[in-house]
């Protein structure tokens, strides 16, 4: 039986950066004159920018300074992402994969930049089929876009979503595909699960080792 593709969220799954992000978003909305609490903006994160400004916010506000507070995130993130680590596991998970023949796709909607520097940390070029960036969809999380722009990198229509946020699960959802979540990314375990995830561990080396628990092998 054909294994399924293993899509493979970045942010949160594979490298740690969430709280990076939030502290980011929180600098950028600050120079723009939103001050939130960072908890809220955290709640967010796995959710595209371009979803993020409105849904924190308001539409006039994402009409008004969106563009501008990406851009100042952006800028303010790179001031950071040399303080970002790989998570525990995240290589060896990608060995797994690799061994058992899986095709693995890195699904993100970061910057072209910011994907290359991930796959640098995680030395991922000679694991990883393929990897998407924010050029490959005009919709990020949680719409299905970037899912099914992973599976057509994979060249298939049947994959798993592995990922650390509420909004990998629904993005997965909405484009037909289950999802195994991580607790890495900060969210519940009765958050994930009730957002579609069909199994929940707390680390990647232990979603490793419990591989033949989940859909990614074929019952």
């Amino acid at each position: 039986m054909a294994l399924p593709a293993a899509l493979l969220d970045v942010d949160g799954t594979l490298v740690d950066t969430n709280y990076h992000h939030a502290v980011a978003w929180f600098r950028a909305f600050a120079q723009h004159g939103f001050v939130l609490p960072v908890w809220r903006i955290h709640r967010h994160m796995g959710m595209g920018g371009d979803q993020l400004v409105a849904t924190l916010l308001s539409e006039e506000v994402e009409e008004r300074h969106g563009d501008a507070i990406r851009a100042a995130e952006t800028a303010l993130y790179l001031q950071l992402i040399g303080e970002v680590a790989a998570l525990r596991g995240a290589r060896e998970l990608l060995l797994e994969l690799h061994r058992r023949g899986h095709t693995t796709v890195l699904v993100s909607s970061a910057k072209d930049a910011e994907v290359q520097h991930y796959l640098e940390l995680l030395d991922a070029r000679g694991l990883a089929d393929g990897w998407t960036t924010s050029a490959d969809v005009e919709a990020t999380k949680p719409q299905p876009d970037l899912v099914r722009a992973a599976l057509e990198r994979a060249g298939t229509e049947t994959g798993v979503m592995v990922g650390d946020s509420t909004w990998d699960c629904i993005a997965a959802r909405n484009a037909g595909v289950e999802t195994v979540a991580l607790l890495t990314g900060g969210f519940s375990e009765e958050e994930l699960r009730e957002a579609g995830a069909v199994a929940v561990f707390s680390s990647l080396d232990e979603l490793r080792e419990r591989l033949d628990e989940t859909p990614l092998v074929p019952s």
